[in-house]
Parts: C-alpha cells; structure tokens; sequence
C-alpha cells in the first residue's frame, strides 16, 4: 500500500482557464499512477501560491506565463517543472525544464483546416501584446506562413481592447471583419477571442461559416458548444503537458532526494504537439460558386453520417457521373469519395477526442461500418489508432 507520507507537490495553474485545467488534470493523472503523491492545488487567487517560507513540500510545477508567479517558484529553490503557453515570464537562465506547448503546430493546423475548405481570404484575431502573450504572436507568424505558402495572404487583427471594455472591443473587431473580402476563415487565439468573432458576425449579420469560417484553439467544450454555431478549435494536448511536467519533476525530487545527479538529464524545454483540429459548424463549409457542386457538398454534410452511395449525389447533381466528379474534384481538391470519408474521419476524432462513447458506439455514429475499418482509416490519415489517440487526448501517452 503507497505511504501517505509521498512527496507533496504544488500545482501552481489558473483553473478557471481550461488550459490551465487540463495541465492539472495531466498531473493528477499521474499522481494517480504513482501511487503516493500529495497534491496542493487552490483555486482562490490569494492562496494559489503557498508560503513558500513555511510550506514543506517538495516539488512545484507552475505556470510561468504570470511574472508574479514565475518570481515566486523561482525564489523558492525546489525542484520545479514550468509550464505554459509558449515563454510568458520562463527565463532559459534559470535552469528550470519547462514543457511548452507547440504553437507553430496549433497555428498551422488551424490555417490547413481553413485551406481545405477552398476559402479565397483568411484572417488572424490576436490579443493585446504582453510579457505573457507571446503564444498568440507565435500562433499569429504562423498561420500567416502558412497561408502565404498556400499563395494567400492572412489580414491580422491585434485587439486594442479586452473583455472589460466590450463595446470598443466589438466595434474595433466588427469594423476589421466588415473591411474583409468574403468569404473568409478566421482563425482566433483562442476559443474566447473564437466567440468574440461570433458575436460581431451576429451583430453585421454575417453568416457563420459561409460568410465567415472561425477556428479557435483550446477546444473548451463549454465554449464550444454553447457557441452559436458550434466553434471548431484546435485541441492541445494539455493533459498531456501536464502528465510529462509531472514525469520530469518525479525525476527531479528523486534524483535530489538520493543525491544522484550522474542519471538521464531532464530536458531544458520540451515541446508537445497538439492532438488536433476538432471540427464543428463553424467550419463546415466548401466556398464553391458551382450550385451543383454546391448541392453536392451540402447533401454530404447532411447525410454522411448515414448510408450515402455516390449515385444518389450523382442523380441529385443533375449532371453526368463524369462531370459532377471531375468538377467537384476541380473546386475542391478531392473527390467526392475522399470529402465523405473527411467529414466522417472529422467527426470520429471529436468523438474520440472529447466523449468517453466506447468505440462501437463511435464507428457508426460517425458513419463507419466497423471499429476495424475506422482503425485502419485512422492509421492511414493520422498515423494512430482511435484508441491511442484517446489516450493522448487524457494525458496518459
């Protein structure tokens, strides 16, 4: 039976942001597999640091995108994994690992996602710069490479304003999306700002994805899908950072606690990718000025959930097999098989990735015949199994 006298450890995070939750939902996963470690965790602000002068515990991991919090951590000489979204307050000198997300990976799903929708413009919805925004000023260099490597160009909005001044806020990004060419995919830094650009699509009746296509990041189920229509975001693996965080710091206490230091180095800075685009109606659309292709395109995205044979799409086009297959593979860049099996690979990932459903239930709600021809369509497009694939998402891979 583990002791009850395992390390104490302080998970040092903000959680009433679902970044941040996730992060201590990874640590306390791996808590759970080592049997005998203690958790700190506060949610009150005032109390989310302890005292580091009477506290007795013997490891720490902390976001470092709050320069207050970074002093502190670093001040009270422990063992310590920092974590966060991408630098914040972290300074390399001080010699503490930090696990990071990946923002150049999150940016350019984000901008492939809304290239494969054949959208003509694109647009980046960015925070106010600050010592602890870096993250959305690597998301924003990166999708606009990428969308330059596609031969477009990327309209970059930095707000001037937050939340707490909602009316500037609004005007500011409402005037931005009005001065845009349509259609056009906008990929915000995160799911907040993702539902900011709703709602002043709403107030200049713009309609939400055929006018504007909004991707978001963090994939907070909350946000999400109260959003109207439901926002697609791109899912980081922070139960994941939190779990490797945790991994590293178990290595750190214990290599302290024996005095052996001639052990495997902990990394300085490791990097973890995210899990991937979760696709909802925000996104759901192909710009294409074809009505029968159009038609096509929307009777998939009705029914691919459900037995569809070609040959209804084909009768429904008005045109023959041939034409109806060749233009659609003209406007959209694969055939009318191939956009089936995306809008069902897209809607098995999400249910891998964001419900518990056992996989006989997934396969056919996301329109597949068996769990083992999904499998083999998900080794094929993500190099993974559904399975494995969950296990990423909760942070146990």
């Amino acid at each position: 039976m583990a002791s009850p006298q395992g390390p104490l450890v302080a998970v040092v995070v903000d959680p009433s942001l679902p970044y941040d939750r996730e992060i201590a939902k990874g640590v306390a996963r791996y808590a759970r597999e080592v049997g005998d470690w203690r958790l700190y965790v506060e949610e009150e602000e005032s109390r989310r640091l302890p005292d580091f002068k009477s506290w007795l515990g013997q490891g720490i991991i902390a976001s470092f995108d709050e320069p207050r919090v970074a002093k502190a951590v670093v001040a009270a000489r422990r063992p310590t994994v920092a974590v966060g979204g991408g630098g914040g307050a972290y300074d390399p000198q001080s010699g503490i690992p930090y696990v990071d997300t990946d923002n150049v990976a999150i940016a350019t799903l984000a901008a492939e996602h809304l290239l494969e929708r054949a959208l003509p413009h694109f647009g980046y919805y960015g925070i106010r710069s600050s010592p602890a925004t870096g993250w959305s000023e690597a998301r924003s260099a990166a999708f606009s490479r990428r969308i330059s490597r596609a031969g477009k160009e990327a309209a970059v909005l930095v707000a001037r304003h937050d939340s707490t001044r909602w009316e500037l806020l609004q005007a500011e990004l409402a005037a931005w999306l009005a001065s845009l060419p349509k259609p056009v995919g906008i990929m915000a830094c995160d799911d907040v700002r993702a539902r900011h650009v709703l709602e002043a699509c709403r107030s200049l009746g713009l309609r939400v994805p055929h006018d504007v296509a909004v991707i978001g990041v963090d994939d907070d189920e909350f946000v999400c899908e109260l959003s109207d229509p439901p926002l697609s975001s791109v899912a980081q693996a922070a139960r994941k950072i939190g779990h490797e965080a945790a991994r590293l710091l178990d290595r750190l206490m214990r290599s302290e606690r024996s005095q052996e230091h001639g052990g495997q180095p902990v990394p300085a800075r490791s990097v973890v990718p995210p899990i991937g685009v979760v696709a909802r109606r925000s996104t759901d659309t192909l710009a294409v000025e074809d009505p029968a292709v159009a038609r096509v395109i929307r009777t998939i995205r009705e029914r691919a959930f459900g037995p569809l044979a070609i040959a209804e799409l084909v009768a429904e086009s008005g045109l023959s097999r041939w034409q109806v297959e060749e233009r659609f593979r003209l406007l959209v860049g694969r055939s009318i098989r191939d956009d089936i099996l995306e809008v069902r690979l897209a809607e098995a990932r999400r249910l891998v990735t964001t419900t518990d459903l056992p996989l006989k239930t997934v396969a056919p709600r996301a329109g597949f015949r068996s769990i083992a021809y999904m499998t083999t369509v998900f080794r094929r497009h993500f190099g993974t199994t559904p399975a494995a694939l969950r296990a990423a998402a909760q942070g146990s891979q």
